[in-house]
């Protein structure tokens, strides 16, 4: 296959916003590769070469993806650099100076798709002191032979941020139209929830049909997508909801890991599917000592504690373990314990599918407590009094709330999806004011007085898995110290874009703009109804959206939820409609 037909496919989702069209346009492109092509195909249009959870990740410096472009075109670094800041889009960049470049390549060759890959390929691996020397040579080889739409797309699959609007389930829904199985779409979704490989998808449905599909299984190794869980703002309002009766748990303020065992050890992978193992060491340790089967899938949460106290402490304690470097010390001074709540697996028994009760019994059987593993505290309780009563418990202990579980036959593990059968509790919601969300940022303005020379306030979205499409929510210019100012220029400068997202909706303007990537924790006084924001518009009256009120930054930088998990519009619109001082009429909303 020629690259030119891939970047030709690009060019034609970055003209659309409609999630329906995006589809069409994918799946009658999906319907002439090959399948032994189709798996990078699918990568490649997400940016990548590998699945989420595959530690080598393709990526280069933005100045090294500049001196390839000034390499190839031969045109004055100074004109290249100048265009770059005025774009903020080095794929904007390398298109247009490829199209201007001094010389026309006479010996160029058309680019095929299985050479941009070796290059990639190339690209990620290199290592070493000359490391940057060949990436750079590798690209400025690319580049050399494509045409301008070639070189936008070469250069934004080496930022990873293509910006084309297709995601994962745009993805699944062109596989299923491609192949004839839309009726088999939900197959199609499990699979790629039980494997957090898209190309082991796509390439199964091409290879062996939806038989292939459903043959994909939870596998040790290779992380599940987690459940999400929806919220409500009344301990009267989730026991109606789960039937009168349910599990509650304390709701950690940690990192949630997802631990797979197994003769070869632990892996463990974040809520993004990153690998965090080398991150806690201790956590690996406890693990393995407590446990006593032959290999297995579980859930934890791995909160920071005060070894003199025993107290709990909060979610940026155990932030710094995170870092890349002096993780010994990060040992030492942040020590952590894991709080395991889910078991997925236990050695041929994919759980994914049992009810809750099952799978923490299952739990409970294959590892023992100890020092640093333990299972979260759970009650089952069938009145509010007794669920406030281990709802206070739990924050004298210093959790954030609790979650309360479904014990139905029907609470399976809802794998990569949010639903009613887990519902969080936090101390925020109880009453209008206060409640909290994850937000991305979208874009910002310009500071004055004594933020001038920094951002003074940022534009902020929620997700709306629905459409794909990220919708304004607020302008949030309170909560920042100024350490967070300070780093904020530099947190946002690889997202910077020279417009609008294209998967954004807004009515608003503002000075600066940035890809959707960037999640922060925010509080607001309440959900309103907002003539200027986006966010779940076309679900209320006269085309109006939904805005949080008085947001205020809490502190907390979201890294471990990716975009497409912050705070979505229907979580807003059930908040909105939660809320006591919205009137019968509005809470009438159709959704």
């Amino acid at each position: 296959m020629l690259y030119e037909e891939l970047a030709t496919t690009y060019d034609r989702l970055e003209s659309t916003s409609s999630r329906l069209e995006m589809t069409s346009i994918l799946a009658e492109f999906f319907r002439s590769v090959d399948a032994s092509e189709l798996r990078q195909v699918v990568y490649l249009t997400q940016g990548k070469l590998n699945p989420d959870h595959v530690t080598e990740k393709l990526g280069m410096a933005d100045k090294m993806i500049l001196k390839a472009i000034v390499d190839a075109s031969r045109l004055p670094e100074s004109y290249v650099n100048d265009l770059w800041m005025k774009e903020g889009d080095l794929g904007a960049v390398a298109e247009r100076v490829t199209s201007e470049r001094v010389q026309t390549n006479l010996f160029s060759q058309p680019l095929t798709l299985e050479r941009v890959i070796d290059n990639l390929r190339g690209i990620e691996g290199a290592e070493g002191k000359n490391s940057q020397t060949k990436r750079i040579r590798l690209l400025t080889s690319l580049l050399h032979d494509a045409s301008p739409l070639e070189s936008r797309y070469l250069c934004r699959t080496v930022t990873g941020r293509m910006r084309v609007g297709a995601a994962a389930m745009t993805i699944l829904d062109a596989l299923a139209a491609s192949f004839g199985v839309k009726e088999d779409r939900q197959d199609i979704e499990r699979a790629f929830n039980v494997s957090s490989d898209i190309g082991t998808v796509a390439e199964s449905l091409a290879r062996d049909g939806i038989k292939g599909v459903r043959g994909i299984e939870v596998q040790v190794g290779r992380p599940v997508r987690s459940m999400l869980a929806e919220r409500l703002p009344s301990m009267e309002e989730i026991l109606k909801k789960l039937g009168g009766r349910c599990a509650l748990e304390y709701k950690y303020d940690g990192i949630r890991v997802q631990a797979h065992i197994s003769g070869e050890g632990v892996k463990l992978y974040s809520r993004r599917l990153e690998d965090l193992t080398d991150n806690f060491p201790d956590v690996v340790e406890s693990l393995l000592s407590s446990f006593k089967g032959q290999e297995a899938i579980v859930e934890g949460e791995c909160v920071p504690v005060d070894l003199k106290t025993g107290r709990l402490l909060p979610f940026q304690e155990v932030a710094h373990r995170r870092r890349k470097f002096g993780m010994e010390e990060a040992v030492k001074e942040y020590p952590v314990k894991i709080f395991l709540f889910d078991c997925l697996k236990m050695d041929d028994d994919d759980l994914t599918l049992r009810p809750f009760p099952e799978r923490r019994d299952a739990m409970e059987r294959g590892l023992e407590e100890g020092e640093g593993l333990l299972f979260s505290r759970l009650e089952i309780v069938e009145s509010a009094a007794e669920a406030e009563g281990f709802f206070e418990s739990a924050l004298v202990d210093g959790c954030e709330g609790i979650m309360a579980k479904s014990l139905a036959e029907n609470s399976v593990y809802r794998t990569g999806n949010r639903g009613f059968l887990w519902i969080k509790y936090k101390k925020d919601y109880r009453g209008d004011l206060n409640d909290s969300f994850d937000l991305v940022v979208v874009g910002a303005y310009t500071g004055k007085g004594k933020r001038k020379g920094l951002y003074g306030a940022l534009l902020m979205a929620v997700h709306d898995p629905e459409s794909g499409a990220f919708q304004t929510v607020c302008k949030l210019g309170s909560g920042f110290d100024d350490v967070f100012l300070g780093e904020l220029p530099g947190m946002l400068e690889q997202h910077r874009s020279s417009g609008p997202s294209h998967l954004l909706s807004t009515r608003m303007e503002a000075d600066h703009w940035f890809e959707p990537a960037i999640v922060l924790e925010v509080m607001g006084a309440e959900v309103s109804v907002s003539p200027t924001h986006t966010a779940a518009t076309g679900l209320l009256p006269e085309g109006s959206g939904l805005a949080v009120r008085f947001p205020r930054f809490t502190g907390k930088v979201r890294d471990d939820k990716s975009a497409e998990q912050a705070t979505t519009a229907a979580e807003l619109l059930n908040m909105y409609r939660g809320q006591t001082s919205v009137s019968d009429s509005e809470a009438s909303a159709k959704f």
